[in-house]
């Protein structure tokens, strides 16, 4: 089998009818027209000459074989002349037809499903790519990114810094009058460390014996508070409150 014909025999073409069709249209392509693909019918009982349809990138080809297959008529329409295309499936294959803009309609039958639908998205492509134009990628413009000489960079640097202000020296003169001596207890001034205050008396807690009976008796309610609390011993209320009530 031919390498050329490999590629279309991708949905159960007829292999016999591609290698006729493809060395009969190596004369009929024009100048940068490819073939982008054929379908071949597939009728239910056994066909010897199909009939099949090339799609290139100029035109549809129809090719209807005649006298035993000994030759064959090549119909061709440009997809300028193409107004539409449509595909309908029955129970035995597909049939593909179009629309030229002169009204008139060409249509392949006994087409396998998958052909029709492959047949029928190619000429949307083209039709639109005709309508369309072709798509052209949008060129971005790169940005430009500036460079800047060190040295440059570094004297701007520099020259944003600002300078220092410059104190003035104020010279002084010497004093020769000085005040007199006046002593710290006419000034007012007393110096803590040589005077330091006399510390405030802290008062004495009174003993047991100096606490009225109901200052005893609020002592005693603290301590049981401390108790309740757990910040004193039971032992060590016991012997507080004995004190207490010694002296009630």
């Amino acid at each position: 089998m031919k390498e050329q014909i490999k590629k279309f025999l991708n949905e159960e073409q007829d292999p016999k009818a591609i290698e006729k069709i493809t060395s009969k249209l190596t004369d009929l392509l024009m100048k940068n027209e490819e073939i982008g693909y054929i379908g071949v019918q597939k009728k239910p009982a056994i066909t010897v000459f199909p009939d099949s349809i090339v799609l290139t990138n100029k035109r549809i080809i129809i090719c209807k074989p005649k006298n035993l297959g000994l030759s064959m008529d090549f119909t061709d329409y440009t997809w300028d002349d193409i107004a539409g295309t449509f595909v309908k499936e029955n129970i035995l294959g597909s049939e593909f037809s179009f629309t030229t803009k002169t009204d008139l309609t060409i249509s392949i039958d006994y087409l396998p499903k998958t052909q029709a639908r492959k047949i029928y998205t190619f000429a949307k492509e083209q039709l639109d790519a005709l309508k369309n134009g072709p798509v052209v990628a949008a060129f971005v413009e790169e940005p430009v990114v500036e460079e800047f000489e060190e040295k440059e960079i570094v004297a701007e640097t520099f020259a944003e810094v600002e300078e220092p202000e410059v104190i003035e020296e104020v010279e002084t003169e010497e004093v020769t009058n000085f005040a007199e001596i006046i002593p710290v207890s006419q000034s007012g001034y007393r110096d803590e460390k040589q005077y330091p205050d006399e510390k405030p008396e802290v008062a004495k807690e009174k003993t047991l014996g100096e606490l009225s009976q109901d200052e005893l008796f609020e002592k005693l309610q603290n301590y049981k508070k401390l108790l309740d609390n757990g910040l004193i011993m039971q032992g060590e209320y016991d012997a507080l409150k004995k004190e207490i009530l010694s002296h009630m």
